[in-house]
């Protein structure tokens, strides 16, 4: 008999305890509808460790005024990005357990406040970055993710303001994430004029973008190609693997990406800035050249040849990259710059056996020989830092080495009209 009373007395223990969590449950809506979240979510502190044992209507409502509650705090600007987070994982974890018991109450709601909070979190990162909180945009994009893995662009976004915010510890998983679903955010964008505020509005397709121009809200449609962005994810995934020691691995992911992405002609480019970056120049080359077999006209592949043949004291082929560059591009400031350092190089001997020289006759007319080799690498350089001023004339050291020229050559009028611009 006595057994009987022990199994009694749990029975009306775990009774008190529904009721207790029901009552909590209830005191917690009543506390919300007041106005008072942050009361609400009090009270269901005191039942979140037996809310397991309740039946599953009521852990529903629980994790539904749970997930109201944070909401409720998140749209009075009280830690937004942190409650809108806490309000989605409530929501979630109702919407779960409606599924597994086949009732459905909350759900609906729940899935249409979680859609919610996602454009909140959103617009809540921009915010941030806009006011140089890249991080917190970081971690607010990645929430947005986590609540619809199915819209991607939120991970890329996430990963590009952690990198801006310096943060390539939490940027790394996400772009290993963005190569793990083969990420790639190429499409079409369609927008248009908004005549009311004047703002270029999104559309996610034309139908709706003409529709808006017809019902004469909007103007000036648009239709832009997306580009990929492999080659940046990929390229920012290589150099953040490099930094840490990593290189075999960031070799590895621009290798498999394109393998996976064989006409992707920017994880091309990526790769061979990896090995530039890595200062593995042949291998560079070899890449460069195979990129420019296919973008020929490619001024900046052009140009970066160049260096590295500066870099490997080989003047001949530098100059005849930069050549090349200005060919494509005759507005490529740095290739005439480079031009002329190139030019410039050549009087340092020259000017090193000057200082040698005595003042005998043999010597005194090896000096002139030499002057008139001086006079001729700063003539042969004039062209190139005219047209390098031209195109930037903000930069004060191409002015100032255009005027050392000018006065070593004793052009005096062309030295007093650059003077008067700088």
């Amino acid at each position: 008999m006595k057994s009987k009373y022990v199994i009694l007395a749990s029975a009306l223990l775990i009774s008190v305890a529904t009721f207790a969590q029901k009552d909590q449950i209830k005191g917690a809506e009543k506390a919300l509808k007041g106005g008072d979240a942050q009361g609400a979510l009090t009270i269901l502190k005191d039942a979140e460790n037996s809310i397991v044992n309740a039946k599953e209507a009521e852990q529903a409502q629980f994790y539904f005024v749970k997930g109201n509650a944070y909401l409720e705090l998140a749209n009075k600007s009280v830690d937004t990005g942190k409650n809108l987070s806490l309000s989605a994982e409530s929501y979630k974890q109702l919407i779960e357990i409606e599924k597994a018991s086949g009732k459905v109450k909350y759900s609906t709601q729940a899935a249409a406040s979680i859609t919610d909070i996602k454009g909140k979190l959103i617009n809540s990162a921009i915010a941030d970055t806009q006011a140089n909180k890249h991080s917190e945009g970081a971690k607010k994009l990645y929430d947005a993710y986590l609540l619809d893995r199915k819209d991607t662009v939120n991970l890329y976004y996430a990963a590009s303001t952690a990198v801006n915010a310096q943060d390539f510890d939490t940027a790394l998983p996400m772009y290993e994430e963005l190569k793990k679903v083969n990420f790639s955010g190429k499409g079409t964008s369609y927008t248009a004029s908004n005549k009311a505020n004047g703002n270029e509005d999104g559309f996610s397709n034309a139908k709706d973008r003409d529709l808006a121009v017809k019902l004469g809200t909007h103007e000036n449609p648009k239709t832009e190609a997306i580009p990929s962005k492999r080659g940046e994810i990929y390229k920012n995934l290589a150099l953040i693997l490099v930094q840490k020691g990593r290189i075999e691995d960031a070799k590895k992911a621009i290798s498999d990406a394109r393998k996976t992405n064989p006409d992707d002609s920017s994880l091309l480019l990526t790769e061979a800035n990896l090995y530039l970056e890595t200062k593995d120049f042949d291998t560079y080359k070899k890449l460069v050249n195979e990129a420019l077999e296919k973008d020929p006209k490619n001024a900046d592949l052009v140009f970066n040849l160049g260096v590295i043949s500066a870099n490997a004291k080989n003047a001949a082929d530098a100059e005849k990259y930069y050549l090349k560059a200005i060919e494509i591009n005759p507005n490529y400031t740095n290739a005439y710059l480079n031009l002329a350092a190139l030019k410039l190089e050549a009087e340092k001997p020259i000017i090193d056996e000057m200082n040698k020289l005595g003042t005998s006759a043999k010597d005194m007319k090896r000096y002139d020989v030499l002057k008139a080799q001086r006079e001729g690498v700063f003539k042969a350089v004039i062209p190139y830092l005219k047209k390098a001023n031209e195109l930037d004339p903000k930069n004060t050291d191409v002015s100032k080495t255009l005027l050392g020229v000018y006065k070593a050559l004793e052009m005096t009028a062309e030295a007093k009209a650059l003077k008067a611009t700088m």
